[in-house]
């Protein structure tokens, strides 16, 4: 059994929603599927203490801002969680779940999707499948030596399992700042850096990286220069950071050379023994569906212009990084990278009196 659809979005966190709204404003037929059993995206799997770096009213998806969190400056991970349920709820946006697409290919009529629940023919597929699923660690020598327990972000939900023991965070981002702030209440902690963290200043949080990210997108639309995020920093000083600076444990070591049955160990002889490793490296774009397209990659991503990719034209990627669109990762970079998706989509199909792409 085949169903048929305009538009089939892969992926129904905050990319997939963005993408729904500006599909559903051109009046297309789409439908959004999503392997999760539960609205929220990525957002219903982060760790108990997670909270957006900047205020609702700065991290809206389009169309619809983020109500504000009674007695919070930062929502919670479940207040946008509730946030993403309530936005499908509002826009009547047509998700199935729970659903697992396992592959796409093409052939000269279309795209077809195959999922555990039937397949799909499609004109234009959107991903928007995200990162989360596919945590990076790399590959140290002794990493498979070491007898203590290693997990990653992904692993993680709070400090308590932790108390009293030796644990080693190692990543130089966000994720790794917080975690190091609340694990080191409770435990004996280092953090390791590939490089110096750079911190960004005190009154820098999302409202700050929402003005530079807006000046951005319209320097990039009319050809003018304008500041980059990464020259502010790279990690938002929340309170519980700036409050783990405050009790100095925010001093990282340099990055290890290899793990020990024990620990790890550096070059210059120095050793140190771990009850747990906590690896906050990242993440890599979940794209094993789009295997048997045999897109091809550079710096290890598919190639793309903006978010449509070089070898499929049919196909857009959203939601991933930087390489399908400035910002596009957050709440609101993934709603201006949707837009101008859904309008490519849209100029390739025949004209039927539908909706404007204005907001």
């Amino acid at each position: 059994m085949s169903e048929r659809a305009e538009v089939v979005v892969i992926g129904g966190g905050q990319a997939g929603l963005a993408a729904g709204y500006y599909l559903r404003r051109a009046e297309l037929d789409f439908v959004i599927l999503d392997r999760q059993d539960h609205p929220g995206g990525a957002w219903q799997h982060g760790w108990d203490s997670l909270r957006l770096f900047s205020p609702a009213e700065y991290s809206p998806l389009p169309g619809w801002r983020m109500p504000h969190q009674e007695g919070e400056t930062f929502p919670t991970a479940g207040h946008v969680v509730k946030y993403l349920h309530d936005y499908e709820q509002r826009y009547e946006l047509p998700v199935r779940r729970p659903i697992q697409v396992s592959g796409v290919r093409a052939n000269d009529r279309g795209l077809n999707i195959e999922t555990d629940h039937g397949n799909w023919h499609t004109a234009f597929v959107i991903s928007a499948t995200g990162t989360w699923d596919t945590p990076f660690v790399p590959a140290y020598p002794g990493i498979a030596e070491f007898t203590g327990e290693q997990l990653h972000t992904v692993d993680y939900s709070s400090p308590e399992r932790f108390r009293g023991r030796r644990v080693l965070i190692v990543g130089g981002g966000n994720s790794a700042a917080q975690i190091v702030a609340e694990v080191s209440m409770v435990a004996e902690t280092t953090w390791a850096t590939l490089r110096p963290p750079r911190f960004m200043p005190d009154d820098v949080d999302g409202r700050v990286l929402f003005d530079v990210a807006t000046k951005r997108e319209v320097a990039r639309k009319t050809g003018a220069s304008a500041a980059r995020v990464s020259g502010l920093g790279d990690i938002v000083m929340v309170p519980s950071v700036r409050a783990a600076r405050n009790r100095s444990v925010l001093h990282p070591r340099p990055m290890f050379d290899r793990l020990t049955g024990e620990g790890v160990a550096w070059d210059d002889g120095v050793a140190a023994s771990y009850d747990a490793i906590i690896w906050c490296t990242g993440f890599r774009p979940t794209l094993d569906h789009l295997g048997p397209l045999g897109l091809s990659r550079k710096n290890g991503v598919p190639r793309t212009i903006g978010t449509r990719s070089v070898d499929e034209s049919r196909l857009h990627l959203l939601g991933y990084g930087d390489f399908t669109g400035f910002a596009s990762a957050t709440l609101i970079g993934a709603g201006r990278t949707a837009k101008d998706a859904v309008r490519d989509i849209t100029s390739r199909l025949p004209p039927t009196g539908r909706g404007s792409q204005n907001p």
